[in-house]
């Protein structure tokens, strides 16, 4: 049996095709269409016509290769940018009438959950407690539990898009002091509650998932992705405190030449970086293991072991549902 997922993410739109035979999700394809939603919509901003125009030939482009591939219907999901938009209706009817295919947004708590899952199960039994950071284009994923499930989540408006649109994106490159200094007094801010939480709960292992990780911990002297995925990847708060400095005397150009860094994200590598840091500082993480498996691997999983219903569930939700309000923190249910 073959499953496939597709995730809109704020700047490329992800396919993977993976075997679920034996309960785990193997890839055997993956592909990516790059949309750079992030740089078309402002934060909490409607979805243009032409950017929808390019995203339903991206998921139709999707469905297209995943049955190619052997795959059932892609469960595909939106992200942030789509699911903060005022226009998010339309967006996910738009794309459902054009390509068959049923977009749902799902809330930031839910995507925490589902990386969780994703990252718990890549780092094993063994890892104990267990502390995630996710930083995206629109959010910042924070979870912590013992078990598959985490005992809370936390989704915070706090992703590198979004915080570049908002604070380094006034003409000044490189950035200036004041700004840096505002986005980390903002990050500070945001995460104060949710960073007692970790500390308080005392994780045993922490994971850092997303491409804005993987790209700062190349930066930081992680092993590049050619040495495989079951290459151990770790970064220390300490090297992440140098980035933030190397990154913000350069500019989005000069930054593409760094060791990881991609140009298409690089003009957001310096908020990533800050609010990565600033995150570890705060829960009092010295150091994360760099997790491949994420929120796709997540979905495949609950779609292997609880079966096509909860996907249902999720999807309904998402067309019923208004625009959801950002909750800081909230416990998570732990029953599967």
């Amino acid at each position: 049996m073959r499953i496939s997922v597709v995730d809109v993410g704020s700047n490329t739109v992800r396919l993977m095709v993976a075997d679920a035979e034996g309960g785990v999700p193997l890839p055997v394809h993956t592909a990516k269409w790059r949309l750079r939603l992030s740089e078309q919509v402002g934060p909490g901003g409607p979805v243009p016509e032409e950017a929808l125009e390019r995203l339903v030939e991206a998921v139709a482009g999707a469905s297209r290769t995943a049955e190619r591939w052997g795959a059932s219907e892609p469960l595909a999901f939106a992200t942030a940018v789509v699911r903060a938009a005022p226009n998010r209706r339309e967006v996910l009817r738009t794309v459902h009438d054009r390509t068959g295919v049923p977009l749902c947004t799902l809330p930031g708590e839910v995507e925490a959950e589902l990386t969780f899952l994703g990252a718990r199960r890549w780092m094993g039994w063994r890892s104990g407690p267990l502390a995630l950071l996710d930083i995206g284009g629109g959010s910042l994923e924070v979870a912590f539990g013992r078990g598959r499930l985490p005992d809370f989540v936390a989704s915070l408006p706090l992703g590198a898009a979004r915080l570049t649109h908002e604070f380094l994106a006034g003409g000044t490159d490189p950035a200036s002091r004041d700004q840096v200094k505002a986005l980390r007094r903002k990050v500070r801010h945001q995460l104060r509650d949710v960073a007692a939480r970790i500390r308080w709960e005392g994780p045993r292992t922490a994971v850092a998932t997303s491409r804005t990780f993987q790209q700062l911990g190349r930066l930081c002297g992680a092993p590049p992705g050619r040495h495989g995925p079951f290459t151990e990847r770790r970064m220390l708060c300490s090297d992440l405190g140098d980035a933030v400095g190397r990154l913000a005397a350069l500019s989005a150009a000069e930054r593409a030449r760094l060791p990881g860094i991609s140009a298409p994200r690089s003009a957001q590598s310096l908020a990533g970086a800050v609010v990565g840091h600033t995150a570890m500082k705060l829960t009092g993480l010295e150091s994360v293991t760099l997790c491949p498996w994420a929120i796709r691997e997540g979905v495949l999983l609950r779609q292997i072991e609880d079966g096509p219903s909860w996907w249902a569930e999720m999807v309904h939700r998402s067309d019923e549902a208004a625009v959801p309000a950002p909750v800081p923190l909230r416990l998570a249910s732990t029953s599967n």
